[in-house]
């Protein structure tokens, strides 16, 4: 498994792009961080270590404002910027999808069908603000108007799955974590240990990548 890294420029500054590469690539999926965090996310790191064992391409892009060293990421559209450079220095011949975590979930939603992705891939969608249920962000899960897999933590207060719409907006699917929460972190009491639910997001993600994307005959 081959690992790249390079620095991206975009309007809002350098970021970075870091690549792990499947030998005999069947997808790709790239994927950004939220506005806490990084690419060293643990799900991230997750899918970046496992996913090209399976024939998917990661590519986890790090936003200028965290390449730049800031603590706070800058305003949603900005995000959308640096990712749509992201995908035009991209040269692959696979299905793209893109996703990423949070605020990275909501940038790659409303950036997918522009952007061309083949599908997109939401890892704690904030469905809205804790304690603020009133404020939804539905609206951003369903214009993405691609195959759609939300992987949500079963105790996230920016929207547990049962506080998804059911049914869930046309082509979405939506896989849940037990206990975990907006990082997908799950207790020490909980009904399966840390690295059950990695292995949960890697599963959830790459069946529907084989189902949906790859099996629907989907090309960038």
């Amino acid at each position: 498994m081959r690992s790249e890294e390079r620095i991206i420029a975009t309007p809002v500054g350098e970021g970075r792009l870091v690549t792990r590469r499947a030998p005999r690539p069947i997808a790709t999926v790239l994927l950004s961080h939220g506005a806490g965090g990084g690419i060293d996310a643990r799900d991230l790191t997750a899918l970046a270590t496992h996913l090209p064992r399976q024939g998917v391409n990661v590519m986890l892009f790090e936003q200028p404002w965290r390449t730049a060293g800031r603590k706070v990421a800058t305003p949603p559209a900005t995000l959308d910027v640096g990712l749509r450079a992201a995908v035009d220095a991209v040269r692959v011949r696979t299905p793209i999808i893109l996703g990423g975590r949070s605020a990275g979930a909501r940038s790659a939603c409303r950036s997918a069908r522009e952007l061309g992705a083949s599908g997109c891939l939401a890892l704690s969608f904030p469905l809205h603000p804790p304690g603020k249920p009133e404020k939804s962000r539905l609206d951003e899960l369903a214009g993405a108007d691609v195959p759609t897999l939300v992987i949500q933590g079963g105790n996230d207060p920016f929207g547990r799955p049962e506080e998804f719409p059911d049914p869930l907006p046309n082509r979405t699917d939506l896989a849940v974590v037990p206990d975990g929460d907006h990082s997908l972190a799950v207790p020490k009491r909980a009904s399966i240990t840390q690295d059950d639910a990695m292995e949960i997001v890697v599963e959830a993600a790459l069946e529907w990548i084989v189902r949906e994307i790859v099996g629907n005959g989907a090309t960038r």
